[in-house]
């Protein structure tokens, strides 16, 4: 196993399931939250008491709200914050990291207001010759810190960067696919959490599984048509990080886009629906972005269009999925 500690920087759910799995892994973690008072109580308490109350800290993670403390020493940093905090966030680390830095993340979603792929801003923020991967794929942080089955995608062009990250991770609980589409990995998690959306909002609407059957198969025939377009490669979206998150995020009701359709499909406002859920929801602030990506490539992308329409054009669910059961007969 790697000697030299890992940094994970987002305490939520995720990212504190993350560092869970990497210290229980013998790795010496340092888990990094912006709030100074959540991180003194989850190092003292040892827990996520917010998020994954009663799942004990291994002695070998430890909890903190400083920068320096957390990257000191540090070669792998592996970021789990939000999509619209990602840019913020490498900033933020510039001053404590080394020109040995290797990064990898497990955020999902484009940048806001630019459209740009995650990897896109860490070359413009470090360089292209900065080792860096993504992990993505079906997994809910509260079975993985339960220390249930998961399996997942690890993309990265740099080889042995990868290689050294499925060291870190791989387990016979945890099993870590490989891939070099780092596009095709990046599109397919941004553009599920949208969809998942959408078969919320079915469900919400009482349309049954029939519809969520077939939102879920043209679904994924949107996120291939943009992925393809961007340059991922077709096969992505048949994996991990494409059908299998799509599946477990439009199913289950851990995912907090799905049940943020749920809520839209019950009536709910989009503002009353997030403060329900409590924490992001990244499908939000995407789907304008996907959208935009949708036009400037000519893609066709009702489902996402009808998402978009009913949260930044205010109009009803029941008229958007009536908009797309209108839609003319075609070929598959």
């Amino acid at each position: 196993m790697p000697q030299t500690p890992i940094s994970v920087l987002g305490a939520g759910s995720w990212g504190t399931a993350l560092a869970l799995h990497l210290a229980r892994n013998d790795n010496e973690v340092r888990l990094w939250g912006r709030d100074v008072t959540t991180m003194q109580t989850m190092q003292s308490s040892r827990q996520n008491q917010r998020y994954l109350p009663g799942i004990i800290f291994p002695d070998n993670l430890t909890a903190t709200a400083t920068l320096a403390q957390a990257l000191d020493g540090v070669r792998d940093v592996l970021i789990a914050v939000p999509s619209h905090a990602f840019r913020e966030t490498l900033r933020a680390i510039k001053p404590y990291t080394s020109s040995s830095l290797r990064l990898i993340w497990a955020t999902k979603g484009f940048e806001h207001g630019a459209q740009a792929l995650l990897s896109q801003v860490v070359e413009d923020e470090f360089s292209s010759a900065l080792p860096n991967a993504i992990l993505s794929g079906p997994s809910f942080a509260k079975e993985l810190a339960a220390g249930l089955p998961t399996a997942i995608t690890l993309a990265s062009t740099f080889i042995e960067f990868r290689q050294d990250m499925v060291g870190r991770f791989h387990n016979d609980k945890f099993r870590v696919y490989q891939s070099d589409d780092i596009i095709g990995v990046q599109v397919g998690g941004a553009v599920k959490n949208i969809l998942a959306v959408g078969a919320g909002i079915c469900d919400g609407l009482g349309f049954g599984a029939n519809a969520r059957t077939a939102l879920i198969t043209r679904g994924l025939a949107e996120m291939m048509r943009l992925g393809v377009a961007m340059g991922g490669k077709a096969e992505t979206f048949y994996g991990m990080a494409g059908l299998g998150d799509l599946i477990l995020t439009c199913t289950d009701n851990q995912s907090r886009n799905r049940r943020f359709g749920l809520g839209l499909g019950a009536g709910k406002t989009p503002e009353q629906t997030q403060k329900e859920i409590g924490q992001v929801v990244e499908a939000a602030s995407n789907v304008a972005e996907v959208w935009q990506l949708a036009k400037r490539y000519q893609i066709d992308m009702p489902i996402t269009e009808q998402i978009y329409r009913i949260l930044h054009d205010h109009v009803a669910p029941a008229v958007a999925a009536k908009e797309l059961l209108n839609r003319s007969s075609k070929f598959e």
